[in-house]
């Protein structure tokens, strides 16, 4: 019969955790085509990410004190009318996969996004990923379209699906959104999230 584990311990994420991040993140670009980036960036590059200018959450799992998991959240597009919306990404250790750790840190990214005052979350997933679609899922994605081979690594082209969640019901005319800081709880008295769809 299996062990089973506790649950990781979910909290947010500063430019201290950066090291971390960098290895659990590095796999991910150096082995697989779950990331598109070709080289994988340096605690000061994801410090840097972390410290942007539109100030996005960042949370980190740990177990036995030590970061096995990460997710955060984006700017979805660069153009003034999107800064409501967001892109999100988990990323776990090979050994924290199917844990409940990326649930976990869903359960956290996104409550604490629709209380910044965003209204949509987006996941871009390279395909196929059927962990990354089933986690997506579970927590109320769903699938909006497809980028035909929209990315060339590893040798190949690779198509990225889309999948969207409300954050919280639509603003007639929606508030400037929030800049996040570790440590901190926002309050928006505008903001009541949208509970995943079953």
């Amino acid at each position: 019969m299996p062990r089973v584990r506790t649950p990781a311990e979910v909290r947010p994420a500063d430019v201290a955790d950066a090291a971390a991040i960098a290895e659990v993140y590095r796999p991910y670009v150096t082995d697989s085509v779950a990331s598109f980036e070709t080289v994988a960036p340096d605690a000061g590059d994801l410090a840097q990410r972390m410290l942007s200018a539109s100030r996005l959450p960042w949370f980190v799992a740990c177990r036995d004190g030590a970061v096995v998991g990460y997710a955060y959240a984006a700017r979805h597009r660069s153009r003034e009318a999107y800064r409501w919306s967001v892109d999100c990404s988990v990323y776990l250790t090979a050994g924290e996969r199917g844990a409940g750790t990326g649930r976990a840190l869903y359960a956290r990214l996104l409550p604490e996004l629709a209380a910044l005052g965003h209204v949509t979350a987006f996941a871009g997933i390279a395909l196929p990923n059927p962990a990354s679609v089933g986690l997506h899922t579970a927590v109320g994605f769903t699938p909006v379209g497809v980028y035909r081979a929209a990315g060339f690594k590893s040798g190949r082209w690779h198509d990225v699906g889309w999948w969207q969640r409300p954050l919280r019901e639509l603003p007639p005319v929606p508030a400037e959104p929030v800049a996040w800081s570790p440590g901190t709880v926002p309050v928006s008295g505008a903001a009541r999230p949208v509970p995943p769809t079953s």
